[in-house]
């Protein structure tokens, strides 16, 4: 059991660098591809149907590109197509929430003091989430609202908000921000496999029986890469957040994520309306920044953090409070975690507990256990750079005191 958790370590370790990997690919391309549409240029010699092009030099090479705005008079010999980037994101993503969120709900997915659920109710309620919340938005896009870009994405911005606020009311502060960030990678994927490469798909069906394409199949496709044009910086915020607790674990963190998609709306307005070549809004980085000022200041409001269990250990981690070797651990964790993982912690330099983690009462550290075992007893990383002067012995007992606990539940 126990080397069961080493293995799933390194397993969700190989997926976060998947997951990592096919998102750089994504937004990579997503990133170059507004860039060059924004960009392209309207001459007199285009051939009939092109919207227009662009040079660029890379690589010591220059390339000219053609955007045809519907599809060219005959189809290419040879097309590249830019989907399992989106795919392979998505995949790994949901394979991440699987492995962390619903492998361990008990720890991370299910806080009892926001909502007293079982782990199987808030799994089933993570998977309907992300379903639902593409079927609203496609419902909304389809909608006579839809033929208003700027009013479906005002009330696509609503519905977001509402929905960061409702996730604050069934899970833990950090699931809520992970869970933001997938129902929001959700319909991006979803836009990709539902509408823009189908859409693709008849124009060149089309194209190959000689067959005029319908322009209104390229409209579509071209609003919903706006929306993830837009959406992607904050997904990114999103998914890094479960690093820092300031920005999920606090009493205002819905109003927070409804400002983080704020930024990612201010920032990617900059880098459109340049590659645009329509001038250079550098007020879009003082908004910015003073929203990034009005996030930090939320953060703070509360001086404690919340969505951490302080009391007794859930019966889930009942048995390493009850275990012979508890007391000797209690007590080297004292010894060397504490006067960082305490409410007021008291290293110089550090004014909240690191990711929002205290060891002050039993029901912390045995709700803990997993990542003590990981991160001090099977590994050095913890206390960094071994600043308390953590001993071997106190390694090995922190390692006999995790295996001895799941071995007598075997």
């Amino acid at each position: 059991m126990y080397e069961f958790a080493i293995a799933w370590e390194w397993l969700a370790f190989a997926v976060r660098w998947l997951h990592v990997v096919t998102a750089i690919a994504w937004i990579g391309s997503s990133f170059y591809f507004i860039a060059l549409d924004l960009g392209l240029v309207k001459r007199d010699h285009l051939p009939p149907g092109a919207h227009g092009e662009e040079w660029q030099v890379h690589g010591g090479g220059f390339y000219h590109i053609q955007k045809y705005l519907v599809a060219p008079e005959r189809m290419p010999e040879h097309l590249t197509w830019f989907k399992w980037e989106s795919y392979s994101t998505w995949l790994s993503g949901f394979a991440m929430l699987c492995i962390v969120y619903y492998g361990g709900a008990d720890l991370f997915l299910v806080d009892r003091h926001v909502l007293d659920i079982s782990a199987t109710t808030a799994i089933a309620l993570s998977l309907a989430s992300l379903g639902l919340g593409w079927l609203l938005y496609d419902l909304l896009c389809k909608s006579l609202l839809g033929k208003n870009t700027w009013g479906l994405m005002i009330l696509l911005y609503v519905v977001l908000v509402a929905i960061a606020w409702g996730y604050t009311q069934v899970f833990t502060g950090r699931a809520a921000f992970l869970h933001l960030g997938a129902v929001t990678a959700t319909i991006m994927s979803a836009n990709v496999f539902f509408v823009i490469i189908p859409n693709q798909k008849i124009v060149v069906a089309d194209l190959i029986a000689g067959r005029t394409p319908d322009p209104r199949l390229g409209a579509q496709a071209k609003q919903r890469s706006l929306h993830n044009n837009y959406l992607t910086l904050p997904v990114i915020f999103f998914m890094l957040s479960n690093h820092y607790p300031l920005a999920f674990a606090t009493a205002f963190n819905w109003i927070i994520a409804a400002l983080v998609f704020l930024m990612g709306v201010t920032i990617r307005h900059w880098f459109n309306t340049t590659h645009a070549r329509k001038g250079t809004p550098t007020w879009t980085w003082l908004a910015t920044v003073l929203l990034f000022i009005l996030i930090i200041w939320l953060s703070t409001v509360p001086k404690v953090l919340t969505g951490e269990e302080r009391a007794e250990a859930a019966p889930a981690f009942g048995r390493f409070a009850d275990n012979a070797h508890f007391p000797a651990v209690k007590e080297a964790i004292s010894t060397r975690c504490s006067m960082c993982h305490a409410a007021e912690p008291v290293y110089e330099g550090i004014a909240r507990p690191p990711n929002g983690v205290t060891f002050e009462s039993d029901g912390e550290i045995a709700a803990r256990a997993r990542e003590i075992y990981i991160q001090a007893g099977r590994s050095h990383a913890m206390p960094p750079g071994n600043i308390t002067d953590m001993t071997a012995k106190e390694r090995g007992l922190v390692t006999a005191w995790f295996e001895s606990a799941v071995g007598e539940t075997r």
